[in-house]
This record gives C-alpha cells, sequence and structure tokens, in this order.
C-alpha cells in the first residue's frame, strides 16, 4: 500500500480487514475509505489485475467504499496516475509484499452478469428483449429514487453548472420537441420511448400525435399509467414493440431516439437506419441522440473493447456498443439523410449522471430495500465510472438533428 501510495498520491485511505487504516497519499484524509474485507481481495487482484476483476470483488462485498459514494471517491485521485499504476510502481517490490496473499480466496461476484447469449447480427440469436429488460426491468421505483419528476435516463440540459436536475430534463424535453418543429397535426414516433415523459409532453405542450414503442414492461406499464393520468389517451399511443416491426407503410412527420441507439450494436447501425428512413414522411426530421466513443486514429482498432466497456456489457448493458460522432454522421448521409445540426452534450450527461449519483446515494437505503444491495451497488459504481468517462472527455453525448434528403431547399428555417 505505501508503493501504491507513493504514486497515487491520493486523498483517502484504504482500511484493512484488521482495521489498520494506510493513507493512499500524503497528507490523505481518512473521511473517505476503501474497504478491503479479506487477504482474498488482494489476492485475486494480484492475480488479475483489470478493472472487471476490481468490479466483481467489489460485487461480492469483499471491496467497498465508506463514507462517500463511488464518485466522490473518484475524484480525490488522479483517474490517470491509477490507470497507470501497473506501469508507474515497483513491480519487485508490489510482488514481495503479494507473495503471503497469492494463495488467498476471495467470494465469489454477486452473480449479476447477463446469461444468455449476445450476438451481433440482428435475428441471429442476439435477444434485444432480454437484455433491454434486463437493465430496464428492475424496478420503477428504483429508477425514481435518482431518476427526476419525468424519469429521463439520458443527458438533461443545464442553465447552470448548480441548475437543477428536473429543470433541466424539462429544458431537454423543450428542446428535442423544438428541434423536431414539432406543432399540431405532426405525428412523431418515438423509438425506446422509456417511461414515456417525451411523449407526453410533445403531445400535451406541443399538440403532436405520439406513437411510442419500447422493449420493457416494466416501462411500458409505468408510460401507459402516465399517459392515462395526463388525459392524453388521444394522442399518444404506446406499443410494447421492437421497432423492427413497425409497419413501414406508416409515415411519421417526425422520429426521436434518444438514448436508445447504444442497444442497437454496430453491425446493425444498417438495419437501424434503414428502417428510420422508410418511417419516415419525405422531408421528415429524425433526432438521434447517443452516448459516443472518441474516434481511434486507426478506425481498424475502434471495436476494441476498452476495459470500461467489458464492465458495462458485462453488468450494465449487455449488448451495448458505441459508435463515434463521424459514423453516425456517414451513417446519416448513407441512407439519405441531411446532417443539419450536432450538438454535443457532454458536460450536460457529465451534470446529469452527477446529480444521480447523489441522489442514488443519498436515498440508498430505500434503493437496496427495493432492488438489493448489489444492484445498489453496481449502479453507484456505473454512475461514477461514466462520470468520469464524460469528464475526461473519452464518453461525449451528441443531439444531432437530420432530414430525410429533398432535392431543393430544406423548407426549414434559416437559423
Amino acid at each position: 500500500m505505501a508503493e501504491i501510495a507513493r504514486h497515487l498520491q491520493a486523498d483517502a485511505c484504504v482500511e484493512l480487514w484488521n482495521g489498520e487504516v494506510l493513507p493512499l497519499g500524503a497528507g490523505a484524509r481518512d473521511d473517505i475509505r476503501i474497504r478491503i474485507g479479506s487477504p482474498g481481495a488482494i489476492g485475486r487482484l494480484i492475480r488479475s489485475p483489470r478493472l472487471t476483476t476490481l468490479v466483481e470483488v467489489y460485487l461480492s462485498g469483499d471491496l467497498d467504499i465508506t463514507g462517500a459514494s463511488p464518485l466522490d471517491a473518484l475524484q480525490r485521485w488522479d483517474h490517470l496516475k491509477a490507470v497507470g499504476l501497473k506501469r508507474s510502481v515497483d513491480r519487485a517490490t508490489i510482488l514481495r509484499a503479494a507473495l503471503p496473499f497469492l494463495t488467498a480466496r476471495a467470494p465469489d461476484e454477486a452473480g449479476m452478469g447477463f446469461a444468455a447469449r449476445v450476438r451481433r447480427l440482428a435475428g441471429r440469436g442476439r435477444d434485444d428483449t432480454g437484455m433491454v429488460q434486463f437493465h430496464y426491468d428492475v424496478s420503477n421505483a428504483f429508477y425514481a429514487l435518482f431518476l427526476g419528476e419525468e424519469m429521463q435516463y439520458s443527458a438533461a440540459v443545464f442553465e447552470s453548472w448548480d441548475g437543477d436536475l428536473d429543470a433541466a430534463q424539462h429544458a431537454k424535453l423543450d428542446l428535442i420537441c423544438r428541434k423536431l418543429e414539432l406543432a399540431p397535426g405532426k405525428r412523431l414516433l418515438d423509438i425506446g420511448c422509456g417511461w414515456g415523459g417525451l411523449a407526453c409532453h410533445a403531445a400535451q405542450h406541443f399538440g403532436v400525435s405520439v406513437h411510442g414503442v419500447t422493449l420493457s414492461q416494466a416501462q411500458f406499464d409505468a408510460a401507459t399509467a402516465r399517459v392515462q393520468q395526463r388525459g392524453l389517451a388521444d394522442r399518444v399511443t404506446l406499443e410494447l414493440r421492437d421497432y423492427r416491426t413497425l409497419d413501414e407503410t406508416a409515415s411519421y412527420d417526425a422520429i426521436s431516439q434518444i438514448g436508445m441507439f447504444e442497444h442497437v450494436g454496430i453491425d446493425n447501425h444498417d438495419a437501424f437506419f434503414a428502417k428510420i428512413a422508410a418511417l419516415l414522411a419525405p422531408a421528415g426530421l429524425y433526432l438521434h441522440q447517443a452516448t459516443t466513443r472518441r474516434a481511434t486514429r486507426d478506425l481498424a482498432r475502434f471495436r476494441r473493447r476498452t476495459a470500461y466497456m467489458a464492465v458495462i456489457n458485462r453488468w450494465i448493458f449487455p449488448g451495448g456498443e458505441l459508435d463515434y460522432l463521424g459514423m453516425t454522421a456517414t451513417n446519416l448521409e448513407r441512407w439519405g439523410f441531411d446532417v443539419r445540426h450536432v450538438e454535443s452534450m457532454r458536460e450536460h450527461y457529465y451534470l446529469t449522471l452527477k446529480a444521480w449519483s447523489e441522489r442514488l446515494y443519498a436515498r440508498r437505503e430505500e434503493a437496496v430495500a427495493e432492488a438489493g444491495l448489489t444492484r445498489t451497488r453496481l449502479w453507484l459504481l456505473y454512475f461514477a465510472l461514466s462520470c468520469t468517462g464524460f469528464w475526461r472527455g473519452v464518453l461525449c453525448d451528441f443531439q444531432t438533428l437530420a432530414q430525410k434528403k429533398v432535392t431543393g431547399v430544406s423548407g426549414l428555417g434559416l437559423r
């Protein structure tokens, strides 16, 4: 621990199974502690020094963070120093100290992985319904603890760094509707409609007819109840349905996809954009909001799975895959769209994840009662890793507005 502390210089401490507290940097405070529950946890990390191993030990309960949320703890050290520890520490020192721990065993993880097969090709064994329900059908009450009144599970739009989450999510819904130029008489298709927040907002405040689809039973039930409560049943139709099965004779003036695209998988992008093009009316508008990764210099290396994505695919979003902004724009053009506007939401998603983390941590006892200790700890870790990714800029999120291509001028406003 002394060798690690010499390089990490973190403002936090480690608490061992015998109660001993060791600083992780010069002058480190002991209010936030990384608790190691047994010698087996060290042995497991030494034998397999990877992020996935760290998460396995964390989920087993043999590694914990006390005094603060995982996000608060992550902010107590330099992320790049932590990532580089394997290269910076004196390996001989570490190995000599580690020898007594190499045979020590730690508890197994708590079994939160997705067991079904995940394949890239649509219709060839990829269980999209199962993968979506694994994440979203946890408990509507669980998500309500941190998402806010509009139950929006994507980046909000903040006016200031200390803005209110609920106000920011309302602003996001307004922004989407304005970009799509929604107005009475128009038809909107919302793919991955979630808990129905956008569908209800568009119908109630912009007077459009909305058709929303989702694969999550829990979301569908809650969204249906929301539509009824707001008296919007004459303007909002919801279905528990795969978007790929929608009738292409239908024609929508606008289509929105807000945070669902990450579930599609890169090998299925062509099929996705072809379906959007088939469902959209001539000159119709499509708003695409999705989290992305930065493109690699050698694009052939882009799909190599990062440590972060290995964790996300195993425990959070099975089958999920992020593209990069240029891939989005290229595919839109390939499938007959004009890209009209691109807006980065990176800082907004950083603030959104920070707010979710704070809310969930503040209500963690309720979350444990609703969804269990393992899932609560996992979601707090997911928020911490993702929030750090947006802060560093290795993750981004974009709203991309596209129009189904027309000959001549677009008919859209000049500004």
